[in-house]
């Protein structure tokens, strides 16, 4: 199984992050963070990042939480066939620690996982 976090697995421009905001069918979150979701043609998943400066000041903090958010993705791909995910930060976030912030990264991943599961297969069946 191929953990990397290549080039094909982000979204890259303006448009294929207008998708994601337009026809986000899956939403989770936490007080901190806001996972929305949209099923894609292909057989992998797509990360996306909105840390804003409004909701983390300093660039080190908002550079530490794209690379939790990134390693909490790239270690779960595997599970997350076939949707875009754009990860937004909200404020608070840059007061968690690593560890919690992977925690959390995780259960919002694994909710994603579930809720995806489910209502595609409901369109499909």
């Amino acid at each position: 199984m191929n953990f990397q976090f290549e080039k094909t697995l982000r979204l890259l421009n303006a448009s294929e992050y207008q998708a994601v905001f337009d026809e986000s069918r899956l939403k989770v979150s936490s007080a901190e963070i806001l996972f929305l979701a949209r099923k894609n043609d292909l057989d992998r998943p797509r990360l996306g990042l909105v840390i804003a400066k409004k909701n983390v000041r300093l660039s080190v903090q908002r550079n530490r939480v794209k690379r939790n958010v990134r390693e909490t993705f790239r270690l779960c791909q595997h599970k997350l066939q076939g949707i875009d995910v754009i990860v937004l930060a909200r404020r608070g976030l840059d007061q968690l620690d690593n560890k919690q912030m992977q925690e959390i990264c995780n259960q919002l991943w694994h909710q994603l996982e579930k809720r995806a599961e489910k209502r595609f297969r409901q369109r499909e069946g």
